[in-house]
């Protein structure tokens, strides 16, 4: 298999790359990123700003593609810039990859997403939506609530969020529990790996 892996250096990426060098089935990782990564004889990094998107470059041409790209509107400074990283980029390479002939996607969205007046959430639901459109043969959406994880780039939201969830873990419903990289990682990589035709949509519970 030849995986195309976004968003390779966040939290999610990062576990993803590991675990998919070491997967048996898979012979090549395609990981295009803005900063480079680690040298490994499995994985090639081309390193490009996506803006604009080189199309004719010959790593779209994949099997399979995960996306885990994801920023916050404080990071990216403002909703445009963010609307082009979660949702916009996300749905191009999609398409993209999608015309050349991947076959299965996996997509890590978000907790509760959905159409509507929340910015986050409808921008999550938005590009869930337009990928599944494009009809790939497999098609899984991975919805985490908080991710468990140190951040280069602090998160004020998200770190009170586990601070809260800690301490008061016994009384939070399972659903809007912290999760690892590493478990949403392996769902992800699980979905390609073993694609089941259609869309299937998991849910934050189930990766715990």
């Amino acid at each position: 298999m030849k995986l195309l892996i976004l968003g390779a250096t966040g939290a999610v990426g990062s576990a993803l790359i590991a675990q998919a060098l070491k997967h048996p089935k898979i012979d090549q990782v395609i990981a295009p990123s803005r900063r480079p990564l680690a040298e490994h004889a499995k994985l090639t990094n081309p390193v490009t700003q996506f803006t604009p998107l080189d199309t004719a470059a010959d790593y779209w041409r994949v099997d399979a593609v995960i996306c885990a790209l994801g920023t916050t509107i404080k990071q990216a400074g403002s909703k445009q810039a963010f609307t082009y990283v979660d949702r916009d980029l996300p749905l191009a390479i999609a398409t993209l990859t999608r015309s050349l002939g991947a076959n299965s996607f996996a997509l890590n969205s978000s907790l509760g997403a959905k159409r509507g007046k929340n910015f986050y959430l409808n921008t999550k639901a938005e590009v869930e939506q337009g990928i599944a459109a494009l009809n790939f043969n497999s098609f899984t959406i991975v919805r985490p609530s908080l991710i468990n994880t140190q951040r280069t780039q602090a998160r004020i939201g998200e770190q009170l969020g586990l601070w809260f969830a800690a301490i008061f873990k016994p009384l939070i419903p399972k659903r809007y529990r912290p999760v690892t990289p590493t478990a949403i990682a392996e769902a992800l990589l699980h979905a390609v790996v073993e694609p089941m035709p259609g869309v299937h949509i998991i849910e934050s519970e189930h990766l715990l």
